[in-house]
């Protein structure tokens, strides 16, 4: 079986199977405190209106038999558990059939909120864990060498993420070809950090050169991950650094911590002692049991026949972006900006309690976690956790098309939901609703440094016009 053991990447199957965990933790978490408010019984696009009418052929979960915001609880808190067990590396201790039988409760209960999670689970990342879940499961525990098939398609996994994207930018818009994206993207991204502000003054030279790097670490990079080592661990080293600069400069919930873990499937044990000499030498394991040779090579098999509809979607000319080809999100294809653009809008939701409507004095902003709401608020820091309520607001000022989340939370708001208003950062009717909400449409830029000094305002913006008109109760009764 030397054929089938990877002896040189203990150190990477660690990082793999850990810092996967580490995202099902938060995942799972994030669905503890966001998912009954945004999917419960009472939520804002409730899971058993959309059972009644999705299959479960079309979109399994356990969720199809029977949904209650306590068993959602119980299913996440579970999750929770046994992801944190694997971050500690417990599992792993065990026989190989242990932590496979660990990270497929994972996938299994995630996609089972993925899959009733409708637009507030529409991210690549939900798809990207899922797989990366099922695919860690295969690596096994401590007690056999890491299944090189597996290490490979962890590879190939890290190719189709990275090349995707760059594919996707070189074919998207023309700020990308002529070096311009990041003159905007810091500024207008869904998220800012507090060092997005920094980042967007930095000298235009930097970011043309910001875009040349992206290009290098996304379009020829990922080549080089199936190269001999050391140079597959230069690639991956590569990717890990332009990861990490996107982990300082916005939020981006756990997609850039799962592509760093993923990148270590490149990286082998001579490498990283190299970098890192105080690491621990591993004992060599024995050979891998023929029932877990059979289950990895039949597993890895069906993966490698998934893979032909995310490569044909590479090469289409019309390339799709983070999109699964069949309902368990198997072998998916990603990508992430195509476009980047020029100005920032935001949506800011507005209540009043005033008797008439048409007195300005009398309206009062809502403020969101994650949105830039007052200027004199600093973007803060919030991935790897994610705030799906306030993602979806960002793609709402672009003009998308399903607001019937949004509809649903203006009601919440009439009706002083007190589950909806913890998740805002501040609310400006603590005492009792307001008679009227309204939302609002304005141009957010980041202040200069000049204005900064001037007024220690991080914004700066300008009201575009009304987006919902003033509603009360009595319009959603009538709708």
């Amino acid at each position: 079986m030397e054929w089938f053991g990877a002896a040189d990447y203990e150190l990477a199957r660690q990082v793999l199977q850990r810092g996967v965990a580490a995202c099902y933790l938060i995942a799972f978490v994030s669905a503890i405190n966001q998912f009954p408010v945004l999917l419960g019984d009472h939520g804002l696009l409730p899971v058993p209106r959309f059972t009644a009418h999705v299959r479960f052929r079309q979109s399994p979960s356990i969720f199809h038999w029977h949904y209650s915001d306590r068993m959602l609880r119980v299913l996440a808190w579970s999750g929770t558990a046994v992801a944190a067990t694997l971050v500690a590396g417990l599992p792993q201790q065990g026989p190989p059939w242990l932590p496979m039988a660990a990270f497929l409760l994972l996938f299994a209960g995630y996609l089972s909120i993925v899959n009733v999670g409708q637009a507030f689970y529409s991210f690549g990342w939900e798809s990207l864990l899922l797989e990366a879940g099922f695919v860690v499961a295969l690596l096994g525990s401590d007690q056999v060498a890491p299944p090189l098939v597996v290490i490979l398609f962890c590879r190939w996994l890290l190719f189709r993420l990275e090349f995707g994207a760059g594919l996707i930018k070189i074919r998207g818009g023309r700020e990308w070809r002529d070096l311009t994206a990041l003159y905007y993207h810091h500024e207008t991204q869904p998220m800012p950090n507090p060092l997005s502000w920094f980042a967007h003054h930095l000298p235009r030279w930097f970011h043309r050169g910001e875009v040349v790097g992206t290009h290098f670490a996304q379009l020829v990079v990922p080549f080089f991950l199936f190269a001999p080592q050391p140079v597959a661990s230069v690639a991956a080293l590569i990717v890990i650094l332009s990861q990490f600069w996107l982990v300082l400069t916005g939020n981006f919930a756990w997609l850039n911590w799962i592509t760093i873990a993923l990148a270590f499937s490149a990286v082998d044990d001579v490498t990283l002692r190299a970098l890192l000499p105080w690491l621990p030498v591993g004992q060599t394991a024995p050979d891998a049991p023929l029932w877990f040779v059979i289950v990895v090579t039949l597993a890895t098999g069906l993966l490698v026949v998934l893979s032909y509809w995310p490569l044909r979607n590479m090469l289409a000319r019309q390339q799709l972006m983070n999109v699964s080809f069949n309902r368990y999100h198997l072998v998916n294809a990603y990508g992430a900006f195509g476009t980047v653009t020029r100005q920032r809008h935001e949506v800011i939701v507005e209540g009043s309690d005033a008797a008439d409507p048409a007195d300005e004095a009398g309206w009062r902003a809502y403020e969101f976690r994650g949105k830039p709401g007052h200027p004199e608020h600093r973007p803060r820091q919030f991935a790897p956790y994610h705030l799906r309520l306030d993602w979806l607001l960002w793609f709402l000022a672009l003009g998308a098309r399903d607001t019937r989340w949004f509809e649903m939370l203006l009601v919440r708001l009439l009706e002083g939901d007190r589950p909806t208003l913890r998740m805002l950062r501040a609310n400006p009717f603590p005492q009792a609703p307001p008679r009227y909400v309204r939302a609002r449409l304005y141009r957010y830029r980041f202040s200069t440094p000049a204005e900064r000094r001037g007024t220690r305002e991080w914004w700066v913006r300008s009201d575009v016009g009304l987006l919902v008109p003033p509603i009360t109760l009595a319009w959603r009764s009538r709708t």
